[in-house]
């Protein structure tokens, strides 16, 4: 661990040197997602950086402990919309709309979930995985131990959290209350004491039953989703630890939340680092589920995009920086990401050396702030740099691969199998060539393509290679 990490901690607004709680160790939570429905290419974003960032330690060679965790109740839809505490529980609207359980629901979307993971290369057995339906019972100690303190009090809807009695409660998202105040059109909830106080609890409806219910102190009902967050991070990585995650959205609700009630709870700094992702954006804006026209990883897939390219892709804008949801520039993303696919390919070998100079330009980009753009640039000089071995290039790529989770070391060389229509349209398309009549040969090179297999000219002829699906 000679190198320096930077990162930018949204906290201070301002970039600062790593410094572990436990020398040699580093302790991360990632907000992860809410299991009633797909994932879109916007939810993905926030887990190919956690899992960058999670590689990026091991690489300067760091104990990494990482928590993702699945919301499967709690989570209200009224969170579009700023207040937390109204709406429908999302995982009883997904049993509505589909006539399942919504434990059922929760089930699969959740595998759904871990095969995008799988999909982007983002090992699973490198994290922990908490569900909130398994841990009620921390999360109503916690509150237990805010109500002992005297930071909570309850009304008809639930049990909640007086951020008055929290005088940092606006510093983290530097929040103007007051201009909260007179911009509010309709108190959503006249009862509560004030504009900013969220349910840490929420009381069943006393007409109907829920699916996701539970006996607590206060009453039957269910958690409250911040809660989820402070009371499972605690649990697994303790009430102090070094970097919690999330989408930028998460700042001046979700997040300041949690950073009150357990700092409240706790009686000590919640987390150290804060590290938030910007939006990818498609034509309308934020992407978002309720526009129900989003796409997933699947439907790139569809289009011939592979998830390793969409992972490229986002890898060249830096985590800090808006996206937008560009097709064509995520097909350009693509053709790049082939084409040093195709190189680890020709120049595949079990020798060469790893070169030490590249290899640190690449980690100080990375430790940088995880500057992904700036460490695939110097792999891309690399590959042209005429003083460099391509047996040594290709170790070094390998290497950089690994910690960009590029699946590169899985290029490898192999025989093309034509079918007898293809070989057919090879020998058209080397006779229009010979007449030099150009148009046809596009027309066929095409259509050899859409047969799944490419065609490049060179000086020995027509060279063919059978188109991957990475």
């Amino acid at each position: 661990m000679a190198q320096d990490i930077q990162i930018y901690n949204t906290k201070t607004k301002a970039i600062e040197k790593f410094v572990p709680i436990t020398e040699g160790e580093v302790s991360i939570y990632s907000c992860g997602p809410t299991v009633y429905y797909y994932p879109h290419l916007g939810n993905m974003r926030p887990y190919v950086f956690a899992d960058t960032l999670r590689r990026m330690f091991i690489s300067a060679g760091y104990k990494v402990n990482h928590v993702i965790n699945i919301t499967d109740v709690g989570h209200l839809t009224g969170d579009n919309d700023g207040d937390a505490d109204t709406g429908e529980d999302k995982m009883e609207k997904g049993s509505a709309r589909e006539g399942k359980s919504a434990w059922d629901v929760a089930k699969f979307y959740m595998e759904d979930f871990f095969e995008c993971l799988d999909l982007l290369n983002i090992p699973r057995a490198e994290y922990q995985f908490p569900r909130a339906t398994d841990y009620i019972e921390e999360q109503i100690n916690l509150i237990k131990l805010l109500e002992d303190k005297g930071f909570t009090y309850v009304i008809s809807d639930g049990v909640y959290f007086d951020t008055s009695k929290f005088p940092k409660y606006a510093e983290f998202a530097h929040l103007d209350i007051e201009g909260l105040r007179s911009g509010a059109r309709v108190e959503a909830n006249e009862e509560k004491r004030n504009i900013t106080d969220f349910a840490l609890w929420k009381f069943s409806p006393k007409d109907q039953q829920r699916q996701m219910e539970w006996d607590s102190p206060w009453g039957k009902g269910f958690p409250g989703w911040h809660i989820e967050c402070s009371a499972m991070s605690k649990k697994l990585l303790g009430p102090h630890f070094d970097i919690h995650t999330g989408g930028i959205d998460h700042i001046p609700v979700h997040h300041t939340n949690e950073i009150a009630q357990s700092e409240c709870a706790n009686g000590v700094k919640y987390v150290n680092y804060w590290m938030h992702v910007n939006f990818l954006n498609d034509k309308d804006g934020k992407m978002s589920k309720s526009k129900g026209d989003f796409l997933r990883l699947q439907s790139l897939q569809e289009i011939g995009i592979s998830p390793l390219e969409y992972k490229y892709y986002l890898l060249t804008s830096h985590y800090r920086a808006q996206m937008d949801l560009d097709i064509t520039a995520i097909h350009s993303a693509g053709t790049a990401y082939k084409k040093l696919w195709n190189f680890c390919v020709e120049n595949i070998t079990s020798d060469g050396e790893v070169n030490t100079k590249y290899k640190r330009e690449f980690t100080d980009a990375l430790y940088d702030d995880v500057g992904t753009p700036a460490a695939i640039a110097i792999m891309w000089n690399l590959t042209k740099d005429t003083d460099i071995k391509n047996e040594d290039k290709y170790r070094t790529i390998i290497e950089m691969s690994h910690i960009l989770g590029l699946k590169l070391h899985m290029a490898v060389k192999e025989e093309v199998v034509l079918t007898d229509e293809v070989k057919k349209l090879l020998d058209e398309r080397h006779a229009v060539r010979e007449a030099k009549n150009w148009p046809e040969a596009d027309r066929l090179r095409d259509k050899i393509t859409e047969l799944g297999f490419e065609v490049k000219d060179t000086d020995e002829g027509q060279e063919v290679k059978e188109i991957k699906r990475i």
